[in-house]
């Protein structure tokens, strides 16, 4: 009898801790240096990827909570394998620059379909980048690909209310969640 009630407080133990595992908060400093950039932690701060030289010499990375805050709309958020390829992004780049803005490859994948109607993450990323240089992400989209503009229907739709290619009137895109594990 004893060994039975046992065996049920570990069971009952178990599933408590596999539920709390579950819906565990993000901590950028939890996360793996791997999945670190381009994620939102439960604060709805992003997550940057930083490095330090040891005192071995050796380059170490770490995942750090920046202060930016995002807006609790995309809190505990960690961007897909397939946003990272088609908006040709890199999980293992430290800082962002507004280089990007000029490079033309860049450009292409971030104003590509599959990565602009797609992840809204990383679109407002570069959007308020963007804006800090002056720039509207969707004018320079629209001259990157020869006439096509951005749209956003204004309605909740599968791409998450994001900006569409269309041929109306730009407007600013709206991230919004979409949770997503990286593998």
């Amino acid at each position: 009898m004893a060994s039975m009630r046992f065996a049920l407080v570990l069971l009952l133990a178990c599933m408590i801790l596999s539920f709390q595992a579950v819906v565990a908060d993000i901590i950028c400093e939890n996360l793996a240096v791997n999945i670190c950039a381009f994620s939102v932690s439960s604060s709805a701060k992003r997550c940057v990827l930083e490095n330090s030289i040891e005192d071995d010499g050796k380059l170490e990375y770490q995942c750090k909570t920046s202060e930016v805050v995002v807006g609790s709309n995309v809190a505990e958020y960690i961007e897909t394998d397939e946003c990272v390829e088609a908006c040709g992004v890199d999980r293992e780049s430290v800082g962002m620059s507004s280089d990007a803005l000029l490079d033309p490859t860049s450009m292409a994948k971030l104003c590509s379909a599959a990565c602009y109607n797609n992840c809204p993450n990383i679109v407002a990323l570069y959007f308020d980048l963007a804006s800090g240089e002056g720039v509207y992400l969707p004018e320079l989209c629209q001259k990157r690909s020869g006439g096509l503009q951005l749209q956003s229907d204004g309605a909740a739709t599968p791409r998450r209310g994001m900006a569409e290619l269309s041929s109306d009137n730009a407007e600013a895109p709206i991230a919004t969640p979409r949770r997503g594990m990286a593998e």
